[in-house]
């Protein structure tokens, strides 16, 4: 099934960088009018701004749900119609469970998980009346759970449940609901990530094609390419396909091999513990940011509910 998508309202959640700007450019190019939510008002205003005068940002916390059926609201005031909703925004955290901060460890979790749940929330009715396309953004952790990464894997592995869950609540309303796949691609979240001179060797130790960091647009032209079928599984590097019909024996080789290089690493993860723990990159940076500000305004700790 191919769309044209000339003419097309899409949504892009956490589109100030990274997947989600450059899948707002390429969407442009292909005639889509953009609709860009994040936190970051400056570069969303930036990334708007390179989609065309079609193209508009609205700033909402993906785990505010008042905020996002407001921006939700405004986007259907001003397109009159929403026919794609990709739920991209994503947020992570490296290490040891044991060792980290409880709460960057459950902000990844409301962020990935519950921001993709308020966003189907406050979009879904537009795309039931447009017989539209909802693609949740997972990742290779939802195809293969591993060490120092529970917290993304868990959030991954919960979206693409709720993903596939909802595919089949929808069919029938017209709603088609896909399933984006990356590996570790170039993008501030994963160089923010090795910036941790320990996470970044054992990510090296991987087996192939899993230890490598893919280009960018490659990635984002796949995923561009699934939202024209409105495809049900879309897959950044091609290889992901193939992860699918061995992923139920994944975890067991992981459990095994991870056993041995936990135990070879478990030395300088202690030498280092208190410089991981934190959420990483600068949209991780942007999250706990706006947390800082909605606690302010509040007179307590923490971010929006």
């Amino acid at each position: 099934m191919k769309k044209d998508l000339n003419g097309q309202v899409v949504v892009i959640t956490g589109a100030a960088r990274g997947v989600g700007a450059m899948l707002a450019r390429k969407l442009a190019r292909r005639g889509a009018k953009l609709a860009l939510v994040g936190l970051e008002p400056v570069e969303l205003k930036q990334v708007a701004e390179s989609c065309g005068p079609d193209a508009g940002a609205w700033e909402a916390n993906v785990t505010d749900r008042a905020a996002m059926a407001e921006a939700a609201g405004q986007i259907l005031a001003r397109y009159g119609r929403v026919d794609v909703v990709v739920a991209n925004a994503g947020i992570a955290t490296g290490g040891p469970f044991l060792d980290s901060d409880a709460d960057a460890f459950d902000r990844v979790i409301e962020v990935n998980l519950l921001g993709s749940v308020a966003t189907a929330r406050a979009f879904l009715p537009a795309l039931v009346a447009s017989r539209g396309y909802y693609l949740q953004i997972a990742s290779l952790a939802a195809l293969t759970p591993a060490p120092m990464m529970a917290a993304y894997c868990a959030s991954k592995s919960g979206v693409e449940a709720f993903a596939h869950s909802l595919r089949t609540e929808v069919a029938h309303k017209g709603v088609r609901v896909g399933v984006g796949y990356l590996s570790w691609t170039d993008t501030d979240m994963v160089r923010g990530a090795d910036e941790d001179d320990v996470l970044r060797e054992l990510r090296s130790r991987l087996p192939w094609p899993t230890n490598r960091t893919y280009p960018l647009e490659p990635a984002v032209d796949r995923i561009v390419a699934g939202i024209g079928r409105r495809s049900v599984h879309v897959y950044a590097q091609w290889w992901l396909r193939g992860m699918q019909s061995v992923r139920g024996y994944v975890p067991s080789v992981v459990a095994t091999v991870g056993k041995k290089e936990m135990k070879r690493f478990e030395p300088r993860l202690r030498a280092t513990v208190g410089t991981r723990g934190k959420l990483v990159g600068r949209g991780g940076r942007a999250d706990a940011q706006a947390g800082a500000r909605a606690g302010a305004r509040t007179g307590g700790a923490g971010g929006p509910a």
